[in-house]
C-alpha cells in the first residue's frame, strides 16, 4: 500500500478565500498595492522568517504544507509569477484568519 498523506493534524482542505477575494479584506488589498515589501515582512514576521522571505513562492509553499492545503510546487510557482500581488494578499488573508480562529 502506498501513502499518499503525510500524517498531520490538520485535514487537507483549500485557502480560506479565493485568489481574487479582495472584497473579503480590503485594507490587507490595499496594504499590499501601497507597500506590497511592507506586506511581505509582515507575512515573514507571522511566520518567523527572514523578511526577504515574504514575497517568494517557497513561503506560501511552507505555509501550504503546514496547514495541508491543496496545491503543488507548481502551483505555487504559477501563481506567484502570474498573480504575484494576489497571492500574497490571499496568504496574509489566511494567516490573519487562522489567527482569529486560534489555529495559527
Amino acid at each position: 500500500m502506498a501513502v499518499t498523506n503525510q500524517p498531520g493534524q490538520y485535514a487537507p482542505s483549500d485557502f480560506q478565500t479565493g485568489l481574487c477575494d479582495f472584497c473579503d479584506d480590503c485594507g490587507t488589498c490595499c496594504y499590499g498595492l501601497f507597500c506590497y515589501m511592507c506586506l511581505g515582512c509582515s507575512i515573514a514576521s507571522d511566520m518567523d522568517e527572514c523578511c526577504l522571505c515574504g514575497l517568494h513562492m517557497s513561503i506560501r509553499s511552507v505555509y501550504r504544507t503546514k496547514y495541508n492545503i491543496n496545491g503543488s510546487l507548481c502551483t505555487d510557482f504559477i501563481t506567484h509569477t502570474f498573480c504575484g500581488l494576489c497571492a500574497t494578499c490571499q496568504l496574509k488573508r489566511d494567516i490573519d484568519r487562522r489567527k482569529e480562529q486560534g489555529i495559527f
